[in-house]
Formats: structure tokens, sequence, C-alpha cells
């Protein structure tokens, strides 16, 4: 399956990201998810995040064979903030490790008296 985004159009206070979705042999299938851009500043979430998170809310919905209409939710936009949290967090903990240095056992090479 290949999600093409083809772009958004502004109601009032919310988007509409359309899309194809190609499947192998298949015509092209149209969807469009809608999104209340408030959920956006509410959570934090920059309104550049909305093709991506739209479209992740579109497969996900497909795979379960949801019939309904696509909308992003506060409960999407909720679980992509704790992901990212959760990855910052992370990264920072990778910074803060300290390196271990190898210890002269380590850097010993099997020629008499040199060093790796």
């Amino acid at each position: 399956m290949e999600v093409r985004y083809l772009g958004f159009e502004q109601q009032q206070s919310a988007r509409s990201y359309r899309f194809d979705v190609v499947e192998k042999g298949q015509p092209a299938k149209h969807f469009i998810v809608t999104a209340d851009l408030s959920l956006f500043h509410t959570h934090g979430v920059g309104i550049q995040e909305g093709p991506a998170l739209s479209a992740s809310k579109l497969v996900a919905n497909l795979e379960r064979a949801f019939a309904g209409p696509h909308e992003l939710t506060t409960a999407d936009l909720l679980s992509y903030v704790n992901a990212r949290s959760l990855e910052e967090a992370r990264r920072a903990e990778m910074r803060k490790a300290p390196r271990r240095r190898p210890s002269p056992a380590e850097t010993q090479t099997p020629w008499r008296g040199s060093r790796a």
C-alpha cells in the first residue's frame, strides 16, 4: 500500500488532509483526514506535523478496516506527544551515559610491546 499526500484544505479552525492510497493493481482510492487545529496548539505539536500524523492515522484505520470518517483526535496527538517525549528522554540519557575507556589489557595487540 502506498499513501500519497495531495495537500490540505483549510475550513475555519480545521484542516482536511487529502490522500490517495494505491494498492498494487488497483485504482487509487481517495481519503480525507480532518484535524481540529486547536488540538495542535493545545498539545504543543507543530502544524507541519499534520500531514505525517494524518497519514499514520489513515494507515492505522485502513489496516483495521475502519469504515468511519478519518479524524485526528486528542488521543492521537497525546500518543504522538508521549512517544516524542520518550524519544527525547532516551536521547538525553544516551548523551549523559559515561563513556568507558578500554582497560590496558583491551588495548594490547598480539605484537610484543605494541598497543592498538
